[in-house]
Parts: C-alpha cells; structure tokens; sequence
C-alpha cells in the first residue's frame, strides 16, 4: 500500500472529522441554550462558591492594599532615579 502524502495537518482534519462525527453519533454535540439557561448555569455555579468570612476578607484586603502600597513605592524610587540619571545626563 502507498503512503498518503497528506502530512500531519491531513491527519489532524481526519482526526477532527472523527471526532465530529462520534460526538454527533452519541448525542453529546453541544446544544445552544437560550439566556435562561445561561443563567441557571450561573447560579448553580454561585452555589458552589466558598466565600471568605468577614476575618478572612479583611485580612486579603489588608495584604492587597499594603501590596500595591510596597509597589507604588518601588516604582516611585525606580522612577525617581531614573528621571534623575536623564537630567544629570542631559542637563
């Protein structure tokens, strides 16, 4: 038998070809649902959430502040000097 002189992407379209086509076959093609169901998605989804306690929250707040506190700061200073090093250099 000849080999085919298709290549990889050849075999990549028979194999999505396949794969179509066995899901079509077993009914597991995606269905296209209207807003409600989107909606009911997301509230299943909402139920599922494990959401902080007040401690927690106020601790994660905490650390975000003083995190973008500690970056403002260190691009402040980078930013200082190197408006410092642009005008001893040219000024």
């Amino acid at each position: 038998m000849a080999k085919s002189s298709k290549g990889k992407a050849g075999n990549t379209t028979t194999a999505r070809k396949r794969l179509n086509a066995a899901a079509a076959s077993n009914g597991t093609k995606k269905k296209r649902g209207g807003i409600k169901e989107y909606f009911k998605g997301v509230k299943l989804e909402m139920k599922k959430v494990v959401w902080p306690t007040k401690k927690e929250l106020g601790s994660f707040t905490t650390v975000v502040l003083l995190t973008c506190a500690a970056f403002a700061i260190v691009f402040w200073a980078i930013d200082t000097g190197v408006l410092a090093a642009i005008k001893a250099i040219c000024f």
